[in-house]
Formats: C-alpha cells, sequence, structure tokens
C-alpha cells in the first residue's frame, strides 16, 4: 500500500519505518526539516534499538521516503497515519492542537485530490481521549475535505502499543492490534497495513479504541506504583519485596489474570478492606507514604455512593435491593457493600425492602448477628421474603446478585431497574427507558 505518515517522533519514525520494510511504500511527513533530512539521508531521527539500521535498509531501497510538503504526501498515498503528539495542557488536559492542525491540512489536501482514484483513509494513531476523534476530528476534516466521513473519506482510530526502547521489536510483536473503524471500509484498510503480524485484532466502535489506550497506560502506571508502594512497606517491615512479589506473579489465577478486572460493584467482605486497613495502618506506623494503597477504600467507597446517587437521580422513594450478603451463594454479611448501601439509603429515609435467598434473619448467627444488629438493626423489618414482594412494592430496584429467581423476574418496562452486577441481558436493556447501568 501507498502510505503517508503524518509526525517523526517515535511512534511516526517507528511506523514508518516497519511497515516500509514490510514491503509498503512510505512517505514520511514532518514540519521539522531536520527530521526530513535525517531520515532522506537514511538515518533515524530518534535513538531507538534497531530503528537506524531499518531505516538506512528502507530508504535504501527507495521504500522510506520523507517530506515537509503535506499535499505531497497526500497525493502520492492512499492511507494517512497520523502520529502528531498530544502533551498535556499546564492544566492536565489534552493538547489537541497539533492534531487539528494536521487533520486540517490532510482535509484540504485530499479536497485537491478530487478525481484520484480510490477513497482516501485517515488513521489517527495519536493517543487521545474517547470523543476526540468524532466530535473534534472528523467534523475539522469533513469542513476541510467538503464531503461525509464514512463516504468520501475514511476514518479509524488506531493506538499503538510501543515501549520506548524496544518500539521495532513491539511493532512486529504487538500484544494486541486496536482498530477503532468508523465503517467496515475504513476498518479493512487498516487491517491491510499490519497483514501478516501476530497478534489479536480488534475491530470496534472509534471510541472504544481512543479508551483503551487510556486503559493500558492507567493501569501499567498502577502497577509500578503498586510495586513499588508495597517495596517500600515490605523494607520498611524488614521483608524481602522482591521474593514477596515472586511468589505474587506465580498466582495467574487471581493475581496476574483477568479476575477482578471487570467493571461491578464495590468490594467488601471479611478480607480485603481489614487487610488493606491493617497495611496502611503497618505503612503510617513505618513513616511510609502509600497514597496508592491509602486511597484504595476511599475509592470503594466512592464507587458505592455512585449507586446511591442513581436513585437520588430519580426522584423516587420506594426502594428495593436484591441481594445482601456479600458474595452469592453465601450468607456472610461482614463489611458486605450491599449492607453498606442499605444502610446509606435506609439513613436517607428511602422506604427499603430487600431479598436475598440466602440471608434469614433467623439464621443469621455469631459474627453475622452481631455485625448486622450493629449495622443495620432495622433489618428485619426490611427483609422480604420473595422476589416478587420486593417488586411489587419498588419504583426502583437494585440488582446485587444473580440469584435466577430475581433475574427471570425482573420485568421489563416496569419499575427502574439500577444494576449493579451488569445483568446478563444488560446490552439489550440499556436501550430501554428506566434501565441504569452502574459503570457501563
Amino acid at each position: 500500500m501507498k502510505i503517508s505518515v503524518f509526525g517523526l517522533g517515535y511512534v511516526g519514525c517507528v511506523s514508518a519505518a516497519c511497515l516500509a520494510s514490510m514491503g509498503h511504500e512510505v512517505i514520511g511527513v514532518d514540519v521539522n526539516q531536520v527530521k526530513v533530512d535525517l531520515v532522506n539521508d537514511g538515518k533515524a531521527p530518534v535513538v531507538e534499538e534497531r530503528i537506524g539500521e531499518l531505516t538506512a535498509e528502507v530508504v535504501g531501497t527507495g521504500a522510506l521516503r520523507a517530506t515537509v510538503d503535506v499535499r505531497e504526501a497526500i497525493m502520492g498515498s492512499e492511507v494517512s497515519l497520523v502520529c502528531v503528539g498530544t502533551p498535556s495542557e499546564p492544566n492536565g488536559s489534552l493538547c489537541t492542537t497539533y492534531l487539528e492542525r494536521v487533520t486540517e491540512q490532510i482535509g484540504a489536501a485530499l479536497a485537491d485530490r478530487s478525481g484520484h482514484s480510490g477513497r482516501h483513509t485517515v488513521v489517527f494513531r495519536s493517543t487521545m481521549l474517547p470523543g476526540t476523534c468524532l466530535n473534534l476530528l472528523v467534523p475539522i476534516l469533513e469542513k476541510s475535505v467538503g464531503g461525509t466521513a464514512g463516504v468520501d473519506v475514511g476514518v479509524a482510530v488506531n493506538p499503538e502499543f510501543l515501549r520506548e526502547g524496544t518500539s521495532v521489536r513491539d511493532f512486529f510483536d504487538p500484544p494486541k492490534t486496536v482498530i477503532g473503524e468508523l465503517d467496515p471500509a475504513s476498518g479493512d484498510a487498516v487491517l491491510a497495513l499490519y497483514e501478516g503480524l501476530p497478534g489479536e485484532v480488534f475491530r470496534v466502535p472509534v471510541p472504544t479504541a481512543e479508551a483503551i489506550k487510556y486503559a493500558d497506560n492507567a493501569f501499567h502506571g498502577l502497577k509500578i506504583g503498586f510495586a513499588n508502594e508495597l517495596g517500600a512497606v515490605c523494607q520498611a517491615l524488614g521483608v524481602d519485596s522482591h521474593q514477596v512479589m515472586d511468589v505474587f506473579l506465580a498466582d495467574r489465577k487471581l493475581n496476574i489474570s483477568p479476575a477482578y478486572l471487570r467493571p461491578g460493584f464495590a468490594f467488601g467482605g471479611s478480607c480485603l478492606p481489614k487487610d488493606l486497613r491493617s497495611l496502611v495502618h503497618a505503612a503510617r506506623r513505618a513513616d511510609v507514604s502509600v497514597p496508592i494503597l491509602a486511597h484504595v477504600l476511599p475509592s470503594n467507597s466512592d464507587h458505592l455512593q455512585r449507586a446511591v446517587e442513581l436513585v437520588e437521580r430519580t426522584g423516587k422513594r420506594r426502594v428495593g435491593l436484591f441481594g445482601l450478603s456479600f458474595k452469592p451463594g453465601t450468607d456472610d454479611l461482614r463489611e458486605s457493600p450491599l449492607v453498606e448501601l442499605a444502610e446509606r439509603l435506609f439513613g436517607k429515609g428511602y422506604d427499603l425492602r430487600i431479598h436475598d435467598a440466602n440471608v434469614s434473619l433467623s439464621r443469621l448467627i455469631g459474627a453475622n448477628r452481631e455485625y448486622i444488629e450493629t449495622r443495620l438493626p432495622h433489618l428485619a423489618q426490611l427483609l422480604a421474603d420473595s422476589v416478587d414482594e420486593v417488586l411489587e412494592h419498588a419504583e426502583v430496584c437494585l440488582v446485587g446478585t444473580r440469584d435466577p429467581a430475581v433475574l427471570s423476574a425482573l420485568p421489563h418496562g416496569g419499575p427502574v431497574i439500577v444494576d449493579l452486577i451488569r445483568l446478563p441481558d444488560a446490552e439489550a436493556r440499556r436501550a430501554e427507558p428506566g434501565y441504569i447501568g452502574l459503570a457501563w
């Protein structure tokens, strides 16, 4: 394919050289004449493993050249990869100035290109927040081109997952390929660029592709911060942190796995809250600052509060809650987030009814009974014996259980449903009035 790559920084330079080495004909574009001259001399404008040799090779064969002329690049290509920078503004917001400028320039060049055969596809590879492409860049492109995106010009978002230092290696062995496509033809054009590369391909809506890059980088930062904070606590307590993490990493079932990484309701139970409190307390006693660990429980509490606020926004007062125990299939109420939710709603004066088939007040003994008598002493008058009793009472139903009896009884078009667990039919229900997902 004939490809133009806008922006010859790390991502653009590596993408251009690697695509050229795969047999594509590539034109690099940059406003910096020095970078352009370096590429045309067969030299990479960045220092990176393998990129110097690769650039020399593909420039030598004529597969890669560079220019400052946007129109020349557009006339000589069928796909444009936009790899310009999106730095932070002083207030932390995303700077889209370079994206806007290059989109306008590409659009103007495409307007002059009318008459050329084949539709041009503009592929944004720069990191940008969800909504940037469709709400900001597509209108600029359409205005400049004088046409419709997805019809007259293809548009896609194709985030990169390249690590500085190993970018070339990562390009040829990607963890995944993500294509946010405005229409199938735009996605097809991107897919053709990477034909033959390993890794799973995900073709998703444009905003999803934009968000995936942020999910990745936020998690990477979280992992590094978590490991460093834990290491500092271990050091203060006289423990070998690397030995601890070796064992931690060996657990592929719960630790290094998809476990606990699906948005849902707040966590609770007899382990996580108390152990986090103990760890943070030990860190403070040792004068070790652990802002990540110290904010896990407040973050969990804020997430629980979102459910309360969703009920408040409905303006209705009669509320039903399905589920009460900390974990489905048990009657364990200790630090159950659903008990906390019930407590907050009851405290705000809501007329509340609760059903959990596994929780019967008469069977609650020991720590369970003591916990509920302390935290929710009015539980007996709130518990309902059947699903129907709750449904008959409630104007708003909070669903915190996957009990088949509850799921099968939930009506369509009945009371407002506040979904805390992502119901099996959530995708269909999202189109219905009265359905509210907690985090989806």
